[in-house]
């Protein structure tokens, strides 16, 4: 019988990660107004590191990294587009959907900032800044992918 309650509590969980429901206003957040979590990873294109000054219309960039976060598996958008200069994404774990949530955003400078956090938990074992990583390295043209560098 115990056997049975546990496993009933796991499906319980599962099915709460996968079908919690996802909630644009608390996730898809202005990047300037700050209230990010501490373990947010955040990579900004800025004029004063490596791969600054962006070259070219920064919402035109945004566009081409609403299709490259698009092309990512189990990846989704939650909220924004690129004439909005914010868009917001839900990447899912391939195995138990814990959802994670990037933002990207045009700002003044310009810069491009995307910022990827996760709902559940403190601690992401570095997935968040492996995929921010590799989408700006796809965006950007990069032999590596960039290291994060905050707002």
């Amino acid at each position: 019988m115990a056997v049975w309650l546990v496993l009933a509590a796991i499906v319980a969980l599962v099915a709460y990660v996968r079908l919690a429901p996802e909630d644009p206003a608390r996730w898809h957040v202005d990047l300037t107004a700050g209230g990010l979590p501490d373990h947010a990873h955040i990579f900004c294109i800025r004029p004063d590191n490596r791969f600054g000054p962006i070259q070219g219309d920064p919402v035109e960039l945004l566009a081409r990294l609403d299709g490259i976060a698009q092309a990512t598996p189990r990846t989704v958008r939650l909220a924004g587009s690129a004439a909005d200069g914010r868009i917001t994404w839900v990447t899912r774990s391939a195995w138990l959907g814990f959802p994670d949530y990037t933002t990207a955003q045009v700002m003044a400078g310009p810069s491009l900032c995307v910022a990827g956090r996760q709902r559940y938990g403190s601690n992401d074992w570095g997935v968040n800044a492996v995929r921010i990583g590799a989408w700006m390295q796809d965006l950007l043209g990069l032999p590596e992918p960039p290291a994060m560098t905050g707002l």
